[in-house]
């Protein structure tokens, strides 16, 4: 048997114990395969977690039209609690691979979230469920947010650092499709019976329709099922990953991880953030608009954008595209108060929904580019640092690939708080002058410090 092989028992009862994929032979014989089904497992299953995080953003718009009576304030809430619980389970979730192991956690965490989806399909069709069990509904979506803390640190440890940015960025940037899938199908679902031998009776409309509201989250409980039994029968577990939560703990001492967590709050919390506050941001701005119609747009754009990111950051580097990107999202930023209307005249919603499609884009660059700046980061500072206390090689990359998988895990969950606090900056703005112009100059500030940052601790030298 060759050096680069994987033992026959191992695979067979879905653990891997040898799995050296910076060996080119390796890799080319056997790693290379099996990183491919583990990635493509991982894709539907973290795309079905950001479907079910948004969940209520196409639900709570929906909930007085089927009786309940719940204040503006009450139903934005609503929207906003999956990020708040999505950001804070992040910081456990990112740590539980290397505990728990990759397959085992990807099927547990997939399957879980139809707790949720089950629940609040029954709970929209009484219109006497109160708003508490909505809020506990709400804040259990956010099991499906915590899902990309953990869906990334598993696939960090199957690819080579010369190939995580684009692997990471196609785990990445297409679960991030699961905005706009959801706010694609969720709308359509709601306007059929197709759950009726389940009990469902829908709403009637006063236009004669009916509907189906609990379609919303139940549409998507089979695609779990699927995706659980997937994950569990069709992925991996690397004895080589498994590490005590103790041992992944020392991650939070490195500056690189704080310094990189804000930049990754720029990146992917922006991304976030506008999916969930570009709609009422448009209906405040150009309410003669039907902005419901163009909204999945822009999640689309960053999400694929995403993807770009990673593949673009491991041929450029993933710093310049970082620090170009920024520059860009300062200049787009700017360029909005050009589009906004002023005392209740003018404005171009045409103008506005470009450059919101720019923004778009270049959040979902961005989260690309800083995610594989951070697997560069953490693995050449862990190396080096083994390798100078007398650490063997081996050593030293076991222990870089746990360090950096717990680094991508912790700081997706600041990235996660933009979700809540870009909609929030936009009502606040709103509320206290009646334009959500001083929310973009805090945005704006926001990127330029980004593009400093950047250019002074990882630009000036390599």
């Amino acid at each position: 048997m060759q050096h680069s092989s994987i033992p026959e028992k191992s695979t067979s009862t879905r653990v891997i114990t040898e799995w050296r994929p910076e060996e080119p032979a390796f890799w080319q014989q056997q790693g290379q395969r099996i990183a491919s089904r583990n990635l493509w497992i991982s894709v539907p299953c973290l795309l079905l977690a950001f479907c079910v995080w948004m969940l209520f953003s196409a639900v709570a718009v929906n909930l007085p039209k089927v009786g309940f009576q719940f204040t503006t304030d009450q139903l934005f809430l609503l929207t906003a609690l999956p990020s708040v619980s999505g950001a804070l389970l992040r910081v456990p979730y990112s740590f539980m691979v290397p505990v728990f192991g990759g397959r085992r956690w990807t099927a547990f965490s997939t399957g879980i979230m139809i707790i949720p989806c089950v629940w609040l399909g029954i709970a929209v069709q009484d219109p006497t469920t109160p708003y508490s069990t909505f809020i506990v509904i709400s804040l259990l979506c956010g099991l499906a947010g915590a899902n990309f803390a953990s869906s990334m640190a598993n696939i960090s440890f199957f690819f080579p650092k010369q190939k995580q940015g684009g692997a990471l960025g196609i785990n990445g940037g297409l679960g991030n499709l699961g905005v706009s899938v959801m706010q694609l199908i969720a709308p359509l679902a709601v306007s059929f019976s197709i759950f009726a031998a389940f009990g469902a009776t829908g709403t009637p409309q006063p236009d004669g329709s009916v509907l189906y509201l609990e379609n919303a989250a139940w549409v998507w409980v089979p695609l779990l099922v699927v995706c659980t039994l997937a994950a569990w029968f069709g992925m991996n577990e690397l004895a080589t990953s498994k590490a005590s939560l103790r041992a992944q703990l020392p991650v939070l001492k490195r500056s690189h991880l704080w310094i990189m967590s804000f930049l990754y709050l720029a990146t992917f919390g922006s991304f976030i953030g506008f999916s969930a506050g570009f709609a009422m941001l448009s209906k405040t701005q150009f309410p003669e608009v039907q902005v419901l119609h163009f909204a999945f747009f822009g999640p689309l754009v960053g999400a694929l954008a995403r993807s770009a990111g990673g593949a673009i950051s491991d041929r450029l580097g993933g710093t310049r595209v970082t620090l170009v990107n920024f520059m860009a999202m300062a200049i787009f930023s700017a360029l909005l108060f050009l589009t906004l209307p002023s005392g209740g005249t003018g404005g171009n919603f045409t103008a506005f929904f470009c450059v919101f499609l720019v923004l778009f884009m270049t959040a979902g660059l961005g989260s690309g580019s800083t995610f594989q700046m951070i697997s560069v980061t953490f693995r050449k500072m862990t190396m080096e640092r083994v390798q100078n206390a007398g650490g063997t090689e081996s050593e030293a990359m076991r222990e870089a690939a746990t360090e950096t998988a717990a680094a991508l895990g912790f700081i997706s969950a600041i990235g996660a708080i933009g979700g809540f606090f870009i909609p929030k900056a936009f009502g606040t703005s709103l509320a206290l002058t009646g334009s959500p112009a001083g929310a973009m100059k805090v945005f704006l500030v926001f990127y330029v410090a980004c593009v400093v940052i950047t250019w002074a601790i990882y630009g000036r030298k390599k």
